[in-house]
């Protein structure tokens, strides 16, 4: 038998797990930059949906006072640590530095979206019973936000599930260059891909979220809703992400800290999609 002397190359190059690294929803809401304190404290003005009224017999305007809603987002700090010995940098496969900074900043944001999803999920204005995406479905939550006076100024956005997202996919509405202007199988600038940007159809944000509420069930909770529906703030002066180094016990550190919350600002500016995504779970 022929001797040998078999070595292992180990790459240096780290590849990323599958994780959700961006926040996908921030862009989605009325943000507010919180340079000192623990509150942020949104407005909501409206008319309280009155009329216009003629001069009364006495020759004057009946006045009114405008409907002011204060909502406040109590802001909570959120932080992700991670501790590597130096002898741990130096035995292990990689930059682990890198890693380290890089994970940090991604759970920072994940919890982000997680807060603003929290807030999307109070929501009480509903499609009904449990179904798979189609375009009637999509319609449905299009038409209750208009039965709420909500504008269809472009600032409306749906986060779907990837299952959501597979089942509207077999709709040439959505898929078709004849009712869209990008097409979802297109690799072309601009195209669909896994990064934080929208699909826009029927006038509407469409963002592919993995990590919303009964994700891969039959019960799957998506999202419709206007920007002014919610709010969500950060202290964006406290933002950090910092490495250093303690010489007494050879250890790294990575930190990447942020104070952030969000708040629902009007419901009728909502509408939960209830999905049926077990059709797609792996099995």
């Amino acid at each position: 038998m022929p001797a040998t002397a078999a070595q292992i190359q180990y790459r240096q190059e780290w590849i990323k797990g599958f994780e959700q690294r961006e926040a996908l929803l921030r862009m989605t809401t009325t943000t507010e930059a919180v340079i000192k304190g623990n509150q942020a404290t949104f407005l909501v003005a409206d008319s309280g949906s009155a009329t216009a009224v003629t001069r009364g017999v006495n020759g004057l305007i009946p006045a009114r006072n405008d409907n002011l809603t204060q909502t406040t987002a109590t802001l909570t700090e959120q932080h992700d640590l991670v501790q590597k010995t130096g002898f741990n940098i130096f035995q292990s496969q990689s930059d682990q530095r890198e890693i380290a900074q890089d994970s940090t900043r991604g759970t920072i944001n994940r919890k982000i979206d997680d807060q603003i999803i929290t807030e999307l999920n109070t929501g009480t204005q509903d499609t009904g019973a449990t179904q798979t995406a189609s375009v009637e479905l999509a319609l449905r939550a299009l038409a209750i936000l208009g039965n709420a006076k909500v504008p269809w100024d472009g600032n409306i956005f749906a986060a779907i599930s990837p299952s959501f997202y597979a089942y509207i996919m077999r709709a040439p509405e959505f898929s078709s260059a004849d009712y869209v202007p990008i097409k979802p199988m297109d690799n072309a600038a601009g195209a669909w891909r896994d990064q934080p940007m929208m699909y826009r159809w029927l006038n509407v944000n469409w963002i592919v979220h993995p990590g919303l509420p009964g994700a891969a069930t039959s019960a799957e909770k998506c999202f419709m809703f206007h920007r002014s529906a919610i709010g969500h703030a950060v202290d964006t002066a406290g933002i950090s992400a910092v490495a250093g180094y303690d010489e007494e016990q050879d250890y790294s550190y990575f930190r990447a800290s942020a104070y952030t919350g969000a708040k629902l600002l009007q419901n009728t500016g909502i509408v939960v999609m209830n999905h049926d995504g077990s059709g797609h779970a792996a099995e």
